[in-house]
């Protein structure tokens, strides 16, 4: 038995649409696992940037007991951002 050309050209569009959905499924389940791991840790009053206290961007606000020794520690340094 033959198939028709249409039938495979209508698989192959399936397979491909399939994929298209799983890939966007699993890009917005992966975002929303981040805003939701951020979310978790700004609640259990834990920094969510990786980096050290002294680059952060919001060092001078920050009330976390790792940010207070950070600004001990700069005391007379003008790093100290606003």
């Amino acid at each position: 038995m033959k198939e028709k050309p249409g039938n495979i050209r209508s698989r192959r569009e399936l397979f491909a649409a399939v994929g298209r959905y799983a890939t966007l499924g699993l890009l917005t389940a992966g975002v929303a696992g981040i805003f939701a791991k951020r979310r978790r840790l700004i609640r259990q009053g834990k920094c969510v940037s990786s980096r050290t206290c002294v680059g952060c961007k919001i060092l001078a606000r920050c009330e976390l007991p790792r940010a207070f020794s950070a600004r001990d520690a700069l005391i007379g340094v003008d790093d100290v951002r606003d």
